[in-house]
């Protein structure tokens, strides 16, 4: 059986078209990725302005051609964040069901969770072992950490901020002042306070774009490549080595980067600011990044279903 998924979240719209396999396996067919930012402004207004319905419906239309071409049987599409949080969700999502004939599954803060920690785990699992993981999701309206062990996820916890919200409130300028960085990072601690600390041998592991964006960065890639991303090991030090370097620059400056995309340049130092104050938390002094995520789990929930697992 091959199906599509598609991850809407508030900065980007990810796509995986996968074949599920009679084993219960998945092999992955495409994988996309877009920056939408269909968020942009509902953190103030609540709403997802008109203007915004169009922008997303272009990359939709693009994904469902995408599908259709690859004879997909099934797409599955979910919204995360701002949809939450948009009062005009429905009209929305009535909106993308006339114009391209799918439904969009708004996720809860928990589906969200514990569908990218199926996403991301997968990357990683080992045969008949045991093993303690924890997934860091930073995304552009919510940051979420769920801890589990293999695919058991035994703790959830969502934070209401991420790097399109951050931004939006306080990183205004470009670069952003140094009293607008103290206001952010003081903003984010307020928050993570209330993650709890994890359990001894736990692999941290992260996903979306702000840690692909540093892996890549790290390993300085002229062009993305998602087999040396995925794994990359970031260490705290090295992440606040690039953020370092990367507050003093503006958005024009960091669209210069080859690993840097022009839509995610702006809301960078946000997420890189969430991450470091994150791990600090945790007294993490490492994270893996997983290129796989919400898509990926959407997409192994359907497995699960199949297989009756």
């Amino acid at each position: 059986m091959r199906i599509t998924t598609i991850d809407i979240g508030t900065n980007t719209i990810l796509m995986l078209v996968a074949d599920i396999h009679s084993d219960g396996s998945l092999a992955t067919v495409r994988d996309e990725h877009a920056i939408a930012r269909l968020g942009k402004g509902v953190d103030k207004h609540k709403k997802i302005p008109e203007e915004t319905f169009q922008r997303a419906l272009s990359f939709l239309k693009g994904y469902k051609e995408l599908s259709d071409t690859c004879r997909s049987e099934k797409i599955i599409a979910c919204g995360t964040s701002a949809l939450r949080d948009a009062v005009n969700k429905k009209e929305f999502i009535s909106f993308i069901a006339k114009e391209l004939g799918f439904t969009i599954e708004v996720l809860s803060g928990d589906e969200e969770a514990e569908l990218t920690y199926l996403g991301a785990v997968s990357d990683f699992l080992q045969p008949h072992q045991e093993q303690n993981f924890a997934v860091l999701d930073i995304g552009g309206g919510s940051t979420e950490l769920t801890s589990g062990t293999n695919k058991r996820v035994s703790q959830k916890q969502s934070l209401d901020i991420g790097c399109v919200r951050l931004t939006e409130r306080i990183l205004k300028t470009s670069p952003p002042s140094a009293s607008s960085v103290s206001q952010a990072i003081a903003e984010v601690r307020n928050q993570v306070v209330t993650y709890s600390m994890l359990p001894a041998q736990t692999k941290l592991v992260g996903v979306a774009g702000t840690l692909t964006t540093l892996a890549a960065i790290d390993l300085n890639l002229a062009a993305y490549d998602r087999n040396r991303v995925s794994g990359h090991i970031l260490t705290l030090e090295s992440i606040q080595r690039i953020f370092d370097v990367l507050k003093t620059k503006s958005v024009k400056e960091l669209t210069a980067y080859p690993q840097i995309l022009a839509g995610r340049a702006d809301v960078l130092l946000a997420g890189i600011i969430i991450l470091l104050e994150v791990m600090k938390k945790l007294n993490a002094e490492q994270i893996t990044v997983s290129d796989r995520g919400l898509r990926y789990g959407i997409a192994l929930r359907e497995v699960y279903k199949k297989d009756d697992i």
